[in-house]
């Protein structure tokens, strides 16, 4: 078993792993944004909940709005770009499933 306390007080930090699959937090401030047109992850999903605040997600060219609680499976290959509002941080949990290789 392996345990990890978030604090969601870094951009992005991948902090646990195992063969099969990578966890990390991920904050972004308020207006804040990463990814976009040219993000994708040609093996691994990508399963991001929102933790805390509010946001919105374009994944292949479609845009969500994001909410504490949600939970949102970005699949491999999809193009896609988080963002959080202008009034609030967004605080993620994402789960890559298989582990991403550049991480």
């Amino acid at each position: 078993m392996r345990r990890h306390h978030l604090e969601f007080d870094r951009f992005f930090e991948v902090v646990e792993q195992t063969d099969d699959a990578q966890a990390a937090q991920m904050t972004l401030d308020p207006g804040q944004s990463t990814g976009g047109p040219d993000n994708f992850h040609v093996d691994s999903d990508q399963w991001l909940f929102v933790h805390s605040g509010s946001g919105w997600a374009v994944v292949d060219g479609d845009e969500h709005s994001l909410e504490t609680g949600d939970l949102l499976c970005i699949e491999s290959s999809e193009r896609h770009e988080i963002g959080a509002d202008s009034d609030s941080s967004l605080e993620t949990v994402n789960l890559y499933v298989p582990p991403r290789a550049d991480r």
